[in-house]
């Protein structure tokens, strides 16, 4: 039996000069080609690059008619602000919300709902939802959040998303493929049938993923600690091989465990990703058809 590659996507985040502009252009350019089945854009903590989300998603839709998921926070606005928002999309034709609680505003002590404000995810996304014409995505954590107890209260919650109209769940990244196979296995024996789609991380600064992790409770592997700082001996192509090869054996595991799509957070740097899609299969769509 012939296995079928994974369907992908892409998270960017919005640029905020003239320099990241381009890098960002160049990434979606670059990346477009292997047929995503949605791209995503992030959203600054407290609501930071509200304008500058909107304005990356409608260019990327429009000028590579990419599918495009918006990323909407509860931080820093009013039902009603954050309603205009929705509208706004629709409006310019984008149908995918990647619905959040999001992070507290820079020097915030933790999240606080804004007075006339959503409280939390599962009412913003039961507000979109009612409008009926929105695919919601979510976030899904197969380590706690940070503002988690345990596993368990994460899927209890992600269950109350689903309940709400959430229509699919992007994880957070995570370095071991049981991590997630455990978390997928308690999301199906609570009841929840929305597609799970693990979020990958490709490790373009080592010193960067480590704070990344330490920022949203992902587990860091003693073994992954030793082989960077073995490789770093070595140089930075060294450094670029080993991270290419972690990120196609945990693709390559998860796949074999029946996940068939994977979400890829680029950083807004091509390279190390479209290496990875290229050693799981996924090429060029314009390649494939002269093939065929």
């Amino acid at each position: 039996m012939t296995r079928q590659d994974p369907k992908i996507s892409f998270e960017f985040f919005p640029p905020k000069t003239l320099d990241a502009s381009f890098r960002l252009w160049e990434t979606a350019r670059a990346l477009a080609p292997l047929g995503p089945e949605f791209v995503s854009v992030t959203y600054g903590a407290g609501g930071t690059t509200r304008k500058l989300t909107h304005e990356a998603v409608t260019t990327i839709n429009r000028q590579f008619g990419l599918q495009v998921a918006a990323h909407l926070t509860c931080v820093e606005a009013t039902r009603e602000e954050t309603m205009k928002i929705v509208q706004d999309y629709a409006d310019a034709g984008i149908r995918d919300i990647v619905a959040l609680r999001g992070d507290a505003p820079k020097g915030a002590d933790g999240f606080t709902a804004h007075q006339d404000g959503f409280n939390n995810s599962v009412e913003l996304i039961e507000a979109i939802a009612a409008r009926g014409d929105m695919n919601i995505r979510v976030g899904a954590y197969p380590e706690p959040h940070p503002d988690s107890p345990d596993t368990d209260a994460d899927v209890a919650w992600l269950k109350r998303k689903v309940e709400a109209g959430a229509t699919s769940a992007i994880t957070q990244f995570f370095f071991d493929a049981d991590t997630f196979f455990r978390f997928r296995d308690k999301c199906a024996a609570a009841g929840i049938d929305a597609p799970i789609v693990p979020g990958i991380l490709p490790i373009q600064s080592w010193a960067g993923t480590k704070r990344f992790a330490a920022m949203c409770n992902t587990t860091v592997p003693d073994w992954a600690h030793e082989a960077f700082d073995l490789a770093a001996l070595d140089g930075a192509d060294a450094q670029r091989q080993l991270a290419t090869g972690i990120c196609v054996d945990l693709c390559e595991t998860l796949i074999a465990g029946g996940v068939d799509r994977l979400h890829f957070y680029t950083l807004n740097r091509p390279e190390l990703t479209r290496d990875v899609c290229a050693a799981l299969g996924v090429r060029p769509k314009a390649a494939l058809e002269a093939v065929a």
